[in-house]
């Protein structure tokens, strides 16, 4: 049931960021429009009741049992939505993971599970969402039940996510959405690029903690400094705008998957990319739009990976690829949900090579993360 409702749901939010990213590229203008999609959304937060509410909430509702408002849903639906219409820098997978946790709560409630099940079904509503977004069924289970405690694997949630995890994936694609995959070569095994391999991944893994650190204090230092949530949005927009302009492109507004595909495929991306990108996502989520950070780490990771990897003689769209799992891991602290991620997404061909950038990866980022709570 909860696989059916995310699957259902997640079509509708995929499809609907995806036509509003379309009508963006469209018309330029509505980045001017931003201050006002901040204030929009902060008044709906406010009006639902569910101000403050994020991915930490959903990790806590699985830790101690507390309950998620089901009027976080279409917040965060219309939060992101408008996010993404008007150019905001932010990823949609965060967002996922709040309205799969609140759907897999709900339904848990409609059921009457008790205290222990209740914790597994919104697993469940985290996993399938996911899935249903990327349509990747597997890596959505174990990132699912791994991004909660660092460290610790949920073994008890195993199937019943995984099964929800699939019948999303399976109503995403009856309904249209493309899983997201991406074409790239890797390299036969040899001990020099090994050693490359891992200079890159401790470099990703260093870019992965300045990514969390920046987002942290770019938010605490909103909310300290303009206490008033509408002023902190309206501001927010004014300063994506004038560093949009500032970078010269429009590439950093919104998610940006052309960008990441293009650097994994073509093994092209721009030097300062990684970095614009980080600035942006940090400035949106901390002023109060919505959105995720887990695309933006797929960004980041991909546009370093490709630049650096032309520096350590490493195939960029390679390096590219190993740089999006290797920031990801790094920010999530998920290792074997990244490894099976980049599974499916670029294929297990010689796998041994991003296995060991995860673990480097893992290692070097230490307890740093996006979400706190875990």
């Amino acid at each position: 049931v909860t696989g059916l409702a995310c699957g259902l749901v997640g079509t509708a939010f995929h499809k609907g960021i995806d036509c509003v990213t379309e009508l963006r590229l469209g018309h330029p203008w509505l980045l001017w429009l931003l201050p006002i999609a901040g204030l929009a959304i902060a008044g709906f937060y406010h009006l639902t009741k569910t101000e403050g509410k994020g991915t930490d909430d959903v990790i806590d509702a699985v830790h101690a049992g507390k309950p998620l408002p089901i009027l976080l849903l279409p917040a965060i639906f219309l939060g992101t939505v408008l996010t993404h219409l008007c150019g905001g820098s932010s990823g949609r997978e965060g967002a996922a993971l709040q309205m799969g946790g609140t759907l897999g709560y709900h339904t848990g409630r409609l059921f009457r599970l008790d205290d222990r099940d209740l914790r597994t079904a919104t697993l469940c509503g985290m996993a399938a969402f996911f899935s249903a977004l990327f349509g990747t069924p597997l890596a959505a289970t174990m990132f699912s039940i791994m991004v909660i405690s660092v460290g610790v694997f949920y073994h008890v949630a195993f199937v019943p996510c995984f099964t929800a995890s699939v019948v999303a994936y399976g109503v995403s694609l009856l309904l249209g959405v493309a899983p997201t995959r991406f074409r790239v070569t890797v390299p036969e095994i040899d001990p020099w690029l090994m050693v490359r391999v891992a200079l890159l991944a401790a470099l990703c893994a260093l870019v992965s903690v300045l990514f969390c650190n920046t987002l942290h204090v770019v938010g605490a230092q909103y909310r300290k400094r303009i206490p008033n949530p509408y002023l902190r949005a309206a501001a927010g927009g004014v300063l994506v705008i004038a560093l949009t302009y500032l970078s010269g492109s429009g590439d950093y507004n919104g998610a940006g998957m052309n960008i990441i595909k293009r650097a994994i495929e073509e093994g092209q991306a721009k030097p300062d990319a990684f970095f614009w990108k980080l600035i942006l996502t940090a400035i949106t989520i901390g002023c109060g739009f919505k959105g995720g950070e887990v695309v933006p780490t797929f960004f980041i990771g991909a546009t370093l990976g490709c630049v650096l990897g032309s520096l350590l003689g490493i195939p960029t769209g390679f390096a590219a690829a190993l740089g999006l799992i290797c920031v990801f891991c790094g920010a999530v602290n998920c290792p074997v949900a990244s490894i099976v991620l980049s599974i499916e997404l670029f294929g297990s061909t010689d796998l041994v090579y991003f296995a060991l950038a995860c673990g480097i990866a893992y290692m070097l980022s230490g307890y740093f993360g996006l979400y706190s709570s875990q």
